[in-house]
């Protein structure tokens, strides 16, 4: 697939949507809806300010 599909929420008709780096989106993707850069997810965390509380949390981030 070389481009994504929209359709219908929840649904096969539908791509899955990218909540990463713009850069980094895969082929057949489509954007986030939000701002995944500024924006909180449920988790409370943003790609500028992810939680990097344990060890295995430091590969969240390229610094």
């Amino acid at each position: 697939m070389k481009t994504p599909k929209e359709g219908a929420p929840g649904t096969t008709e539908q791509s899955p949507r990218w909540e990463g780096p713009k850069e980094t989106r895969p082929r057949g993707y489509l954007p986030a809806k939000d701002d995944p850069e500024s924006d909180r997810d449920a988790v409370g965390e943003n790609l500028k300010d992810p939680h990097r509380g344990k060890l295995s949390d430091a590969g969240k981030t390229k610094r």
